[in-house]
């Protein structure tokens, strides 16, 4: 949708109304922002939530400045690198884990919420959540996508009676045109809304919370690992205020999400990549034919993504501007092949500054598990604000653990550390540790024109969040699609290991050009659930979002043209 006045795009109607509502009131690109998360929260919860995290980074039109928060998931004070083996060194069941108070780390969704109408809005928690009070009391229509998602999810939600009670009620998921209602959750939004996020660090409803991580509620019969989260660890979080990344492309400016995320890093370095495969074969993308370029695109992924699984986590020291640096592109890039896919896994790279365009060898790591959930949004307002916003409780369904009476899931987002080093001999930066923040893959990206908002771009779905934003840039920028058309697009995954490809590319003719070329292709239905916008002027924005993938997404503005 095209138009004035402001514009938001999410993965559901409801949701982004909301937000268009807040920006007809008047409210600021983070007020709608946070109004629409929480209404996602509601209507999509198997997604993010009160008891999630994410990462939020927005452009002030005032200052031209780009600001992110970190709101990641924390680990308990008492996290060390072995909290996931068992006692003879083995690492334990990751589904074992998942299911359990063990997976869950310290949310951090309501004080992102809190800081961004803090930092850049005009209105407070109270009003931006009274909408997602009243969706999560009304409810909500079931679709095939939320149904199938509890079928999914039913083994697990029924080893916890307080998830099973309201998402299988009597035993089974709602019907397909049924209502689900989760009157606890707007109980929930109602104790944010009238005691603020102390609520959840120092309240009641941070008291249930700690409780039901330290001894999960099971099912007769079930049992489960149990949590470290503690009571302090919950009114220790704090979220962080952290510069974004920054690199060029083309002349635009990129910005995204610094450490814990690799995605601000990882988007910018494919980025990088693209334009030195253009330096090396003195091709241009523009004039590749489509098989031509997802093969440039997967080999600069799987390029990023070797460098990411050895230099990126929430360790001291991370060469974050060396990895988005034209410069380390420029050398990696002696390793492609117009013609032959290296071989995965591909080796990382020595970002150290001293790039003689060598193609050394430096070592190789496994890509780590991954969950697939997560949801993502962007809005601009009326002053030519932007924001957009990823959050999550990492797998469909997060831990699988409803805090009794409250009615929000639970992350598993601790499963996101690397359960042992991915790689014997190479150190590992995304291994478990007090306090620690694992390693996302969340990608929420601010792409400006001579300073100004040009493109906004997000989307959940693990490890593949990097990849579909960065198709969804170069599809703008280097492809020449309009902003609807590259996130219809189909798409390609490469992160260092088999690639996945959707339909449209797997069973087609551009698979069989890939697969000549030596590229190992896996069959994936679905890969990402993006939204974007684009800036056409100062006072006029296209929307997107998914046409078709997950039952379609919602685009909207405030005054269509």
């Amino acid at each position: 949708m095209t138009g004035g006045g402001g514009a938001v795009a999410s993965v559901d109607p409801v949701a982004s109304q909301v937000g268009i509502d807040i920006l007809e009131k008047g409210g600021t690109a983070a007020d709608a922002a946070v109004a629409t998360a929480a209404a996602v929260a509601a209507v999509e919860p198997y997604s993010s939530g009160i008891g999630g995290g994410g990462f939020f980074v927005h452009y002030d039109a005032e200052t031209k400045k780009v600001t992110t928060i970190d709101g990641r998931e924390t680990a308990p004070a008492t996290f060390d690198e072995k909290v996931f083996l068992e006692p003879d060194g083995t690492p334990m069941d990751f589904m074992t884990v998942v299911n359990s108070g063990l997976s869950v780390g310290v949310p951090g969704t309501p004080a992102t919420w809190d800081a961004a109408l803090r930092t850049h809005g005009t209105m407070s928690l109270n009003q931006v959540l009274k909408p997602a009070e009243e969706i999560a009391r009304k409810g909500f229509v079931v679709d095939e996508t939320f149904r199938q998602d509890t079928l999914d999810n039913a083994e697990r939600f029924s080893m916890f009676p307080a998830t099973a009670a309201i998402y299988l009620p009597g035993g089974e998921p709602v019907p397909v045109g049924g209502v689900q209602r989760n009157p606890d959750l707007a109980k929930a939004y109602r104790e944010l809304r009238t005691h603020g996020i102390a609520a959840l660090h120092t309240g009641r409803m941070g008291q249930d919370l700690v409780r039901e991580v330290q001894n999960p509620t099971t099912a007769p019969g079930v049992t489960v690992p149990k949590g470290q989260m503690t009571a302090a660890d919950l009114a220790a979080y704090r979220v962080n205020h952290k510069a974004p990344t920054h690199s060029e492309h083309r002349g635009l400016d990129v910005y995204g999400m610094d450490t814990p995320s690799s995605g601000g890093i990882a988007v910018s370095q494919i980025l990088n990549l693209l334009e030195s495969f253009e330096e090396r074969t003195g091709r241009e993308i523009a004039n590749l034919s489509e098989a031509e370029y997802l093969h440039w695109f997967s080999e600069a992924s799987a390029l990023a993504f070797a460098d990411r699984n050895r230099w990126v986590g929430d360790v001291p020291g991370v060469p974050t501007a060396e990895l988005t640096s034209q410069e380390f592109a420029d050398e990696r890039s002696c390793l492609f092949s117009d013609d032959t896919a290296l071989t995965r896994p591909v080796p990382f790279g020595s970002p150290d500054g001293d790039y003689d365009a060598t193609c050394e060898a430096a070592g190789t790591t496994r890509l780590p598990k991954d969950g697939q959930s997560t949801t993502s949004l962007t809005v601009a307002d009326r002053w030519g604000d932007v924001v957009t916003y990823t959050l999550t409780i990492e797998q469909y369904g997060g831990s699988g653990i409803v805090v009794p009476g409250w009615g929000f899931l639970l992350n598993n987002e601790l499963t996101d550390f690397n359960f042992t080093p991915t790689m014997k001999g190479v150190p590992d930066p995304n291994l478990p540790g007090p306090g620690k923040r694992p390693r996302s893959s969340m990608s929420p990206t601010i792409v400006l024109e001579d300073g100004k908002p040009f493109l906004t771009a997000g989307s959940p779905g693990g490890a593949t969040i990097i990849t579909t934003v960065a198709q969804v840039i170069a599809g703008v920028v280097d492809r020449g699609l309009t902003v609807d058309d590259a996130v219809a697009a189909p798409r390609l995954s490469s992160r260092n290991g088999t690639e996945e490809a959707e339909t449209p590319i797997f069973a087609t003719a551009i698979g069989d050009e890939l697969r000549a070329k030596g590229h190992v292709l896996r069959s994936r239905p679905v890969i990402g659930n993006a939204t974007a916008i684009r800036s056409l002027s100062p006072s006029l924005w296209t929307s997107a979002a998914e046409p078709v993938r997950r039952g379609g997404g919602s685009a909207m503005v405030v005054d269509p043209q």
